[in-house]
């Protein structure tokens, strides 16, 4: 009765109204499905009437930029109609030969930005300043090459070379070879991350920097490089993707081998993320139990005789560990849980009664109460992003003065949270178990961070390797697969090497590992490459090649194995 009980629905609607953050905890409810009256199309009949040859506006957009392009070249107008039309054409061809140049020829027109990658994004957003004509203007971009096969970055740096000699300052924040090879000058920060860095080690061009004595010159000189394994591993089963159309897909069968590393490549839009992410991912999460949205189509999955199937699965992605200041690396690793113990066993402690939660910022008791534990403030601002002020009670300390004065070997618990991990590793020797978990974080190349390092201020690559330290911590993982997007995005080619190392480590505990990626040290390093293409959108969704990479290689239909083979080639030029 609706007198009595209104139902879920409009109780969910009503939630609705309540604001941004009741409509973010709701929308995991709902889904996006195509208006039934217009199927997607977004207009009126009367608009959609409208024709230009055989096409209405809805199909137009549906269209890929390179398809687009080829409809505009066949369209010829005459009379009257030619002069409306040929200004139009002559605009319309600029615009959408600026997204194929930055290498998004393989994307529809009318789909949703909220779809794209953070690279697609990016790079549209470069390919509507093409399309401008400024000049004076500096343009600063934040790694273009996400999600870039290497075929495609010689396309993107040629807008940006394009860019700068019209009379525009082009200033790129980059880590790939290609693109600081092609630059005119180059800036390189160090000598560390974090605390050790933050100095300028060197300024100038590349041939100067080639002879130069920094960690950047000596891997592109090849004095230092990424070492590959010695022997593949030979995969412990197979599971395999039945039929599957999802997206640009074309009802492919996919084998996955099981205990190894597995490299899925393909050049941008040639389906990666709808075999690996979409459909991989969510259909085995489907079958363990768990709530996925929108998984991709297959006819089933199944495993070779005597493989053992996946019991875990768990997707390390570039999201932050937490999203409040009080979330950090010690908290996320389960390091905190001992320290707090450890202090909770000091003379000072155990005199005045307090248990390992008065050593806590998320429980009332010990924290500061002005602050809430965070350290910080968050100011809200009207019309502009929230600001945090470092809070005036505690001075950024978190904790009240009462259990400050609890201190162990001469430190208290917020200044234990500000020693980096490494200097954390030696004050807490005497304690196995907080000793090596703070070396798997070592292990992972994060040994500059401080323990207590508010999560908001993480990077995303990071972020991601704290994730990876966690599931080190455990002695075996057999029947557990990890899934990585782009895990080398924001690394450099040393932090690559120690990255490589850390997937080999998961593998040698019995994990099975497959990982999206572009970067030719990861390819070269995994023991199995899956190559999908041949090229992107409408003309992708097929599995082009697939084996170790020296089978890759070998292969003339791989666009991959041209670039891994070129790769190998300038690097014993460079040498030589």
């Amino acid at each position: 009765s609706e007198e009595r009980w209104p139902g879920v629905i409009p109780l969910l609607e009503k939630g609705m109204q309540y604001g941004e953050a009741w409509r973010e905890i709701l929308a995991r409810f709902r889904q996006s499905t195509d208006c039934p009256d217009c199927h997607g199309a977004r207009l009126k009949p009367e608009a959609l009437a409208v024709r230009v040859d055989d096409l209405n506006i809805a199909q137009f957009c549906s269209l890929s930029v390179e398809r687009a392009l080829q409809w505009l070249e066949g369209r010829h107008f005459d009379g009257r109609h030619a002069l409306v039309a040929e200004p139009l054409l002559k605009e319309l061809t600029h615009r959408l030969s600026f997204m194929r140049n930055v290498g998004l020829e393989y994307l529809s027109l009318g789909r949703a930005m909220a779809t794209l990658s953070g690279g697609e994004a990016q790079r549209i957003r470069l390919a509507s300043q093409l399309g401008s004509g400024l000049v004076g203007v500096t343009y600063v971009l934040d790694e273009p090459s996400i999600g870039l096969h290497p075929r495609d970055n010689e396309r993107l740096l040629g807008t940006l070379r394009s860019l700068q000699q019209r009379g525009n300052t082009v200033l790129v924040v980059e880590h790939d070879e290609a693109t600081i090879c092609a630059a005119d000058t180059v800036i390189e920060l160090g000598p560390g991350s974090g605390s050790q860095g933050g100095e300028i080690m060197f300024q100038g061009s590349v041939p100067q920097l080639l002879r130069a004595d920094t960690l950047t010159a000596r891997y592109l000189r090849g004095d230092a490089s990424i070492s590959l394994p010695d022997e593949r591993r030979e995969p412990q089963g197979w599971l395999t993707l039945h039929n599957v159309t999802t997206n640009n897909l074309r009802g492919i069968d996919c084998r996955f081998p099981l205990g190894v590393l597995t490299c899925v490549t393909g050049v941008s839009g040639s389906g990666k993320s709808s075999l690996v992410v979409d459909t991989l991912y969510k259909h085995l999460a489907i079958s363990l139990g768990q709530r996925v949205d929108q998984p991709g189509t297959i006819a089933g999955l199944s495993y070779s005789e005597g493989a053992r199937p996946i019991e875990r699965i768990v997707a390390i992605d570039q999201t932050p560990i937490g999203r409040t200041p009080r979330s950090n690396p010690a908290t996320y690793t389960k390091v905190f849980d001992e320290i707090r113990n450890i202090f909770a066993m000091t003379p000072d402690a155990r005199k005045r009664g307090y248990k390992p939660g008065r050593f806590s910022f998320n429980v009332r008791g010990g924290r500061c109460e002005a602050c809430g534990g965070d350290g910080q403030i968050r100011v809200e601002m009207h019309f502009l992003p929230d600001v945090y002020v470092t809070c005036d009670v505690c001075k950024g300390r978190r904790y009240n003065h009462e259990t400050l004065e609890v201190r162990y070997k001469g430190l208290n618990i917020a200044e234990v949270l500000d020693l980096p991990v490494q200097q954390a590793r030696a004050f807490f020797e005497n304690y196995p178990v907080l000793e090596r978990r703070l070396a798997v974080l070592e292990e992972v190349g994060l040994e500059y961070l401080r323990l207590g390092q508010p999560a908001t201020t993480l990077s995303g690559g990071e972020a991601q390797r704290i994730k990876i330290s966690r599931e080190l911590g455990k002695r075996s993982l057999p029947g557990t697969l990890y899934i990585l997007d782009e895990p080398t995005t924001g690394l450099h080619m040393h932090e690559v090497g120690k990255l490589i190392k850390v997937l080999h480590a998961l593998v040698d505990k019995g994990a099975s590992v497959v990982v999206i990626e572009h970067n030719t040290d990861m390819i070269l390093a995994a023991d199995h490459v899956l190559d999908m293409g041949p090229g992107g959108g409408e003309n992708g969704g097929l599995v082009v090649s697939q084996g170790t990479p020296e089978a890759i290689v070998a292969d003339p239909d791989s666009v991959t194995g041209r670039f891994l083979m070129q790769e190998r080639r300038d690097r014993l030029k460079r040498r030589g």
